[in-house]
């Protein structure tokens, strides 16, 4: 027996619960599918708009990622949608996460401090990171554990001191209370931060940190460490810790595993619950069949082995690009991995890249070229179905690692594909 929605999303990151969340303020049952765990875990938590329309290495970040949109190459995602997009996918996540997260009182990016001591540009960022921006002029504390060995504190502090940010900054790294091994999981040492229990001497975790943090404090107003200060109560540990040391304690986004990121699919998927979507974790789509007209009339999950077919008047393909596995590439070349769509490519192999690892490569561009509506296009520049909408790092036409534009892509293309996915159910 199949299991009918009026719109199915194919995918549960970013992208994927934007479309869901656009389309059910549409009045239409949403269901959506994810295979896997959403790539946010992976991610740092920030939402990037637009950092560098021309991310050549040279040009300075933009204040306004709106400012930058006009100077995106045509087949850009921002330019087939439009920066009215971007601005109201971002409107839809502001109302999705609520006070979690900053940024949305204004169009300017700000400028985030990084584990490795850059500035990064982003237009939203967790309420833990906002009392760490490289704006404030407060002098800071820029604190590392040993048990924590991808944030080096004092380099980062050295990093951005040369970058010539309006505050000092010093580093430090010290020992994290208790008993940990150098390579301890993140998770763990939030999970005992947030429980502050006793860590020797009988003295809580929380206290043994600040006492242990207070000797390299000097004249710093703020203190930032790794973002691992608990899991669902990262609020109540950063009070605590700003109380104990008397100066403002804030969160660095670190790499995976990405407790921002964890917090922030948390919320998302509250956030579609509380819309009326309905959702399937942790099976793939593994097939389709069309109907007479060669529209999508249902795709079929693979479920333990069994095969459970989902109907629905639309769909949405969310499933990432070649980082999220959406696109997949062998010897004869890329394409999309669910519906076969065309992905287009240079034939000689040898232009996929360039020389450095930073390079501009064609690679990075990879998805599918699709059409106003987001609906991807075959090689006839026709829509491949009627009734099939593309949304985030699977449409193609942008570099978003060197553009700081991910975040903003998925939300901008997902808001458009959920609404006509809508229109069209």
């Amino acid at each position: 027996m199949a299991i009918e929605a009026d719109v199915v999303v194919v995918g549960g990151g970013l992208a994927g619960a934007t479309a869901a969340l656009s389309a059910a303020r549409e009045g239409v049952h949403v269901h959506l599918i994810s295979a896997k765990e959403s790539t946010l875990r992976q991610a740092s938590g920030l939402i990037d708009a637009l950092g560098y329309p021309d991310p050549d290495g040279r040009s300075p970040p933009l204040a306004n990622p709106y400012d930058g949109v006009d100077d995106l190459p045509d087949g850009h995602p921002y330019r087939v949608v439009g920066a009215d997009a971007l601005r109201e996918g971002l409107a839809l996540f502001d109302d999705a996460v609520g006070d979690r997260y900053r940024g949305g009182h204004t169009d300017r990016n700000a400028l985030v401090a990084t584990t490795s001591g850059r500035a990064k540009p982003t237009a939203r960022y967790p309420r833990s990171v906002a009392p760490g921006l490289v704006s404030d002029d407060r002098d800071t504390l820029l604190v590392g554990f040993e048990a924590a060995t991808d944030f080096d504190a004092p380099l980062a502090a050295e990093r951005l001191t040369a970058a010539g940010v309006p505050f000092d900054v010093a580093g430090a790294t010290i020992a994290f209370p208790g008993d940990y091994r150098a390579d301890a999981a993140v998770t763990r040492l939030a999970h005992a931060l947030e429980r502050d229990e006793d860590a020797g001497n009988g003295r809580s975790t929380r206290q043994r940190l600040a006492d242990r943090v207070r000797p390299h404090l000097g004249d710093a107003e703020r203190v930032g460490f790794p973002a691992m200060l608990g899991d669902a109560h990262v609020e109540e540990v950063r009070a605590d810790l700003s109380d104990r040391l008397g100066a403002e304690v804030f969160e660095i986004p670190t790499g995976p595993p990405s407790l921002p990121g964890i917090r922030l699919e948390d919320r998302l998927f509250e956030a579609l619950d509380e819309a009326g979507v309905s959702m399937t974790t942790g099976n793939p789509v593994v097939d389709y069949e069309t109907d007479a007209d060669g529209d999508i009339d249902r795709v079929i999950v693979d479920r333990n082995g069994a095969r459970i077919p989902y109907d629905a008047d639309a769909y949405v393909l969310a499933t990432g690009g070649l980082v999220g596995k959406g696109v997949e590439s062998d010897r004869d070349g890329p394409r999309e991995g669910v519906f076969g769509c065309r992905v287009p490519a240079p034939d000689d192999r040898m232009a996929w890249s360039e020389a450095g690892a930073f390079a501009d490569h064609a690679f990075a561009r990879f998805g599918v070229d699709t059409d106003e509506r987001l609906r991807p296009l075959g090689s006839d520049g026709e829509p491949e179905f009627g009734n099939l909408f593309a949304a985030g790092g699977v449409v193609g036409g942008a570099d978003v690692a060197r553009e700081k534009s991910a975040s903003g892509v998925s939300l901008a293309t997902g808001l458009v594909a959920g609404r006509t996915a809508a229109e069209e159910a």
